[in-house]
């Protein structure tokens, strides 16, 4: 069986039991009667003798309670223990599937119990949302109940987009905590664009120094009403990166980075001008008539505009092959999950027509056209990515000319791709825009800056990512992205 995964944004609507809300939505809540008032000098025990295994969790609800009940906590260290604690264990027979787990409130105190570690920490997700967001009376009251709850899903998480814009680390903490909240375990960091390289590679310096910074940015919505002419960006150091790394996985997150490749590749391009396939070809050849362009206009340069640009990466040069398998280097020793995105999409073809490079390597290897060059680019560097123990993720576009063989497709432009892949036994990440993508106004009134087009709430909460069409062996490739792009972003019913 394959594993299915789901991705999530951070915008979601509730299912109500009585006075409790939980999302994702619970496979089973039963609700009792009267509540628990939770003891301040409640202590967090292990029913386990390796107190160890619940160490991150025991950790991480000592601090969301110290960060968001300072004050209901003040009395604490003058209090002996209460006899009512929070206690967490295992009990793989009562929580059969991996990440399951059951939470009892009772007078007795609060219970979790999980089929493994994961499974705990899912648990206190859910009791965290059992908390009242204000202490009232100098109390917190929960209802007895018992829920009982497992991930639909193996694979569930949220993206986001820092090459357009960059986020700082506060922010990507803050956000990585919203992914632990609604028990989502993938964190996919888009970290290079057109408009941004955000991750120190230290082979190649000015990927930073010059790579990651924009003279300006047009104002308002594509093609926009002029230019800010403010100097935006950022990266991240390779110990910050790390950092980064430790804080999700002590929230049992995994981290898939996405190095765009061949298109979308202006930041690098703009540092090292070579990987073009036309080197002396000035940036601005490029860029829309209708946009306004901010600053040194000569040579290579940061796009300042959203959309897409036929300057990419040169297939046809070993150099670029070379650079980037420099690249995936670096990222396969700092992030320890599975997975590397590399993009894939949006990749215009107009250069490689008239690339003497490229032709030459569509002629020797016998290649159909430039879909199949890309082919040909996109299992090359599948291959290197395959020998570092990582697996190949790429957009939709990546189908075209051929599938590399071991590369997981996430659909963005509808379910067809999506379906085309499952249907040649690939597992599948679908992430239909007209459901899944918010830089869609959420507002029939659109009352801030977005692509366009309507996509409520509801549609993407109640979107079923399995295609009926397909028979149980497909279905099982199938998994589920949600998105969010530069400002924009990407949930689910039960997880």
């Amino acid at each position: 069986m394959k594993t299915i995964a789901l991705f999530i944004s951070l915008a979601f609507t509730s299912v109500t039991y009585s006075q409790v809300n939980i999302i994702p939505q619970p496979e089973s809540i039963n609700i009792g009667t009267g509540t628990f008032i939770l003891p301040i000098n409640a202590e967090i025990i292990s029913t386990t003798k390796d107190n160890s295994k619940f160490k991150k969790s025991i950790d991480f609800l000592t601090s969301y309670l110290e960060i968001y009940y300072k004050s209901w906590l003040g009395a604490k260290q003058q209090l002996p223990p209460s006899p009512h604690p929070i206690s967490l264990g295992i009990d793989e027979s009562q929580n059969p599937l991996p990440g399951s787990y059951t939470l009892e409130v009772s007078k007795n105190g609060v219970d979790i119990k999980g089929h493994d570690e994961e499974g705990v920490f899912y648990g206190i997700q859910t009791f965290i949302q059992l908390l009242p967001p204000h202490v009232s009376n100098s109390k917190i009251e929960i209802p007895f109940l018992t829920i009982k709850d497992h991930p639909r899903f193996g694979y569930r998480g949220l993206h986001l987009d820092c090459g357009r814009h960059f986020m700082p680390i506060d922010f990507i903490k803050k956000y990585i905590d919203y992914i632990a909240l609604h028990k989502m375990n993938y964190f996919h960091w888009h970290l290079t664009e057109d408009q941004g390289w955000r991750i120190e590679i230290k082979k190649y310096p000015k990927l930073t120094q010059i790579g990651a910074w924009r003279n300006g940015t047009i104002i308002g919505r594509y093609p926009g009403t002029g230019n800010d002419n403010k100097k935006h960006g950022g990266f991240y150091t390779q110990n910050e990166i790390k950092e980064i790394v430790k804080y999700a996985a002590d929230r049992y997150i995994i981290i898939v980075p996405e190095i765009e490749m061949p298109g979308h590749s202006s930041a690098a391009i703009a540092s090292y001008p070579s990987l073009s396939c036309f080197p002396e070809e000035p940036t601005i050849k490029y860029f829309p008539k209708n946009c306004v362009w901010s600053g040194d206009s000569t040579g290579k340069q940061v796009q300042q505009t959203w959309g897409v640009f036929s300057d990419v990466f040169c297939a046809g040069k070993e150099e670029t092959f070379k650079f980037l398998q420099d690249v995936i280097d670096e990222i396969a020793a700092l992030f320890p999950g599975k997975y590397i995105h590399v993009g894939g999409d949006e990749c215009p073809k107009a250069n490689w027509k008239r690339c003497p490079n490229c032709q030459k390597i569509i002629k020797d290897n016998n290649l159909k056209d430039e879909h199949e060059l890309q082919s040909y680019f996109i299992q090359r560097m599948e291959k290197y990515i395959n020998s570092k123990g990582k697996t190949l993720i790429g957009w939709d576009e990546i189908l075209e000319g051929g599938l590399a063989p071991n590369a997981i497709v996430m659909s963005w432009r509808g379910e067809e791709g999506g379906i085309a892949a499952a249907k040649e036994k690939h597992n599948v990440i679908m992430t239909p825009d007209q459901y899944v993508y918010y830089n869609y106004s959420q507002t029939e009134n659109e009352d801030s800056i977005t692509i366009g087009g309507y996509l409520p709430l509801e549609k993407a909460y109640n979107y079923e990512p399995i295609p009926g069409a397909l028979n149980e062996e497909q279905a099982n490739m199938f998994w589920v992205l949600r998105q969010i792009c530069g400002l924009n972003t990407r949930i689910t019913q039960k997880l």
